[in-house]
């Protein structure tokens, strides 16, 4: 019971400051070593200098990104679940929601798969494949997606749920093995001078990856079975009508948010597709650029989950408090400091991944309007995800359904006619505005109610 001892020292007495970074320095970690894997086959990809290979991965993310709408329904909600049953000194809960979580993101992972295989072509068509990048796209998608979601979900899923129970550093380690992984294998995959399989390749890379570190996390799990809280025994799946509600309660909101993005996302590179292949893959490559404020925000929201749901069940609102005003001053900051840099090197940071100066010229004028998104999204990603914590359904499903998905397509529409290309990319940085602005209303107004 001693490993078990320690994590509650972390939830409990820690002073604060140490706490957080026992938590986030481990979460933020993995999730820089998931973004330089995913800007690894943009890079290597990029090398081939075809801007329809970088089309490619473009039109095929959204559909990706699915994939981490099912993974945060079971982690990010297991996870929260968990933490809060920790709280309330219930391990055997603890324990069985870990295995309803695990076994309900892998069943519904397999579906999910199945059925984008079965409607690829018109999926992709959806969200913007121009016929020159079409077949580079669907062998892409194809590994990432239908070959390779399963283990994808599994991936993230299990990290959440091992950080659910204080075990940060050990997910940091099983994401970063994936992403490390991954990194090695992309010019090996990709580049000519090896396998040259282009997008297809960058793909097969991603798929292997995420199998590898979702190995890692069950090898993992089962040589701690009985010391650790996490389990994945199917003999808890008979209690799932129990503890499914309160998984799905926690985890819907962050699942609705990237399944909106993948709404959102889609269909701005359609819009986008309207114009140049080259725009489509400037817009891919701002994309992932965009994701390193954004990746460094769920980092430290993913390790502040654990430690505010265990205090706000626990009924330590003051410890909380102090939790979630330093995990945002932390983001924020980072992402001021992305913005004046981004703003300041765009040219050359897109000539990083293409060596194709109408791209270049593109995404420079995307990437200066898109990035002044981010301090809002610095704090409005956190403020979702406290509500998360303290079993807010409401207050953080509004905030996620406005932050992605309700504002982002009609201003798609407003933008692009009045402004046209360059309208498109304002979008963002309006939407987390008001997202934000929501988030802080419904905040205050729950203090007043409840006085937390």
């Amino acid at each position: 019971m001693k490993g078990l001892a320690d994590k509650t020292e972390v939830f409990e007495t820690l002073p604060v400051g140490r706490a957080v970074s026992m938590q986030v320095i481990p979460a933020v970690a993995s999730q820089m070593v998931a973004l330089v894997y995913n800007l690894a086959d943009t890079y290597f990809v990029g090398m081939l200098n075809e801007p329809a290979q970088t089309a490619a991965i473009t039109v095929a993310y959204p559909s990706f990104l699915l994939l981490t709408a099912v993974s945060n329904l079971f982690g990010v909600g297991g996870a929260s679940a968990l933490s809060a049953a920790l709280g309330r000194k219930q391990r055997e809960e603890a324990g069985k929601i870990a295995a309803v979580s695990f076994w309900g993101g892998l069943i519904c992972a397999v579906i999910f798969s199945i059925l984008f295989y079965l409607f690829m072509k018109p999926v992709l068509l959806l969200c913007g494949a121009v016929p020159e990048a079409y077949e580079a796209a669907r062998s892409y998608a194809f590994w990432t997606v239908a070959a390779g979601g399963p283990g994808t979900v599994l991936n993230a899923l299990l990290a959440n749920l091992v950080r659910g129970e204080g075990n940060a550093a050990a997910a940091s380690t099983g994401v970063s093995l994936g992403g490390i992984l991954n990194i090695l294998l992309d010019p090996f995959f990709v580049l000519p001078r090896f396998l040259g399989m282009g997008a297809a390749g960058a793909g097969m890379a991603t798929a292997i990856s995420n199998l590898a570190a979702a190995a890692y996390f069950l090898i993992y799990i089962l040589i701690r079975r009985g010391k650790g809280v996490v389990d994945i025994h199917p003999d808890a799946l008979r209690h799932a009508g129990r503890y499914m509600k309160l998984i799905l309660s926690a985890g819907l909101p962050s699942a609705v948010q990237y399944a909106l993005t993948v709404m959102a996302v889609g269909a701005q590179s359609r819009f986008v597709s309207r114009y140049t292949t080259e725009a489509v893959a400037a817009l891919g490559i701002v994309k992932k650029l965009d994701q390193l404020p954004l990746y460094f925000s769920i980092g430290v929201s993913n390790g502040l989950l654990p430690l505010l749901s265990y205090n706000y069940s626990a009924g330590n609102q003051e410890r909380r408090r102090e939790i979630f005003r330093l995990g945002c001053t932390v983001s924020f900051l980072f992402s001021v400091t992305c913005l004046a840099v981004y703003e300041a090197t765009a040219p050359g940071l897109l000539a990083l991944f293409i060596n194709d100066p109408v791209t270049v010229r593109y995404g420079s004028g995307f990437l200066r309007r898109m990035v002044t998104a981010m301090p809002a999204m610095s704090v409005c990603y956190p403020m979702i995800i406290q509500f998360q914590a303290m079993g807010k359904f409401r207050e953080s499903l509004v905030c996620s359904v406005m932050r992605k998905g309700v504002l982002d397509i009609p201003l798609l529409f407003l933008m692009d006619g009045i402004f046209g290309l360059y309208g498109c990319m304002w979008v963002q940085p309006l939407v987390d505005t008001v997202s934000l602005a929501a988030a802080v209303f419904f905040y205050s107004r729950l203090r007043k109610k409840e006085g937390i």
